[in-house]
């Protein structure tokens, strides 16, 4: 078991795009952090492509929709390391791009496993060695289509979409977001809105960069104790809920 005091941070659905950018960032700071990815073989290249650079990065498999999966990942980083200093919960699908009338009720279920119940499953699962750390943190990497404010405001671009499953997964991901940052007290917990950033998600239509698109995340992955906990911020600032 690894006791250095290097910070540790691991980052779900992280083989690409915003996950990756993500890893690679915090390993950029000196961190040493676990790539987490469904698939093996694009987590493995990820890792080492960030490991030929010269990052502090290890692979390790993770389907945030699997009880079985993320035990194992959580018995693999435990044996790695006996404290978990950040938790970024990036894991995301978009969905079904129906219209709400067209959507069905199995369209929601998919994409809240991955985006809601998948980032509560593996927070509570990793609980154990964030508190073992001195001062944890997560980041729920969230989305500017759930905020209630922004979607209702037609100057806002997050206005123009139409859609249930993604929009109401963040939406819940906020709140659960606030729920847990009022249960646990010792541990800043906040959520994180990347902006309109190009991925695959959006067929990289987005008019960020991954590094744009990940200034929040690590902003909130680095906080000092004192910072700020259950709130929503994007590379700007606060984001109404």
């Amino acid at each position: 078991m690894d006791n250095s005091t290097t910070t540790t941070a691991l980052v779900t659905g992280a083989n690409k795009g915003l996950g990756r950018e993500t890893v690679s960032r915090l390993a950029g700071l000196g961190w040493r952090v676990f790539l987490a990815a469904r698939d093996a073989d694009r987590g493995k290249t990820a890792v080492a492509d960030l490991t030929d650079a010269g990052l502090n990065v290890e692979f390790v498999h993770l389907d945030v929709t699997s009880v079985d999966s993320i035990a194992a990942a959580v018995e693999a980083v435990g044996q790695r390391t006996g404290q978990l200093d950040v938790l970024v919960n990036n894991a995301g699908i978009g969905g079904t791009r129906k219209l709400p009338p067209e959507t069905t009720a199995a369209d929601l279920r998919e994409v809240f496993e991955t985006n809601v119940f998948g980032a509560v499953a593996v927070t509570n699962a990793f609980l154990p060695l964030l508190r073992a750390a001195t001062r944890p943190r997560i980041v729920m990497v969230s989305s500017g289509i759930g905020s209630l404010a922004r979607t209702s405001d037609p100057a806002r671009i997050e206005s123009t979409l139409l859609g249930l499953p993604y929009p109401s997964s963040k939406t819940a991901l906020n709140m659960i977001t606030s729920m847990y940052s009022r249960a646990l007290p010792d541990i800043r917990i906040n959520a994180a809105d990347p902006g309109y950033t190009a991925t695959d998600l959006n067929n990289n239509s987005g008019h960020q960069t991954v590094t744009e698109g990940t200034d929040a995340i690590v902003r909130l992955a680095s906080i000092e104790p004192d910072g700020p906990t259950g709130g929503f911020f994007d590379r700007f600032g606060p984001v109404p809920w």
